[in-house]
């Protein structure tokens, strides 16, 4: 990250959290400001990752409602099965 794509940002808290984040940050020897910056930065990541599993939700769905394409649960619960026992297995084939 470059100082030119540095930008600072305010937010308002409450006295409490500002308190919270304080003495945590004093606990963790760091200031206030990496543990804020850190919790952004690890939130961000997370929802990111969760939006794009939501995606691939919609889109599979989407396929779904186009193709008929599927694995039944029995199907899908066998393969699992397989692979939980160390086995590798390829997973079962999609069928209208």
């Amino acid at each position: 990250m470059t100082a030119t794509s540095i930008r600072p940002v305010a937010i308002k808290i409450d006295e409490d959290t500002r308190n919270r984040v304080k003495r945590l940050a004093d606990a963790r020897q760091r200031s206030s400001h990496w543990l804020m910056l850190e919790a952004i930065r690890q939130y961000v990541e997370r929802e990111e990752k969760r939006e794009a599993f939501r995606q691939d939700g919609i889109n599979a769905w989407n396929e779904y409602q186009k193709t008929g394409l599927h694995v039944s649960l029995e199907e899908a619960d066998a393969w699992l099965a397989q692979l939980e026992a160390g086995k590798d297995v390829e997973p079962p084939e999609c069928h209208v």
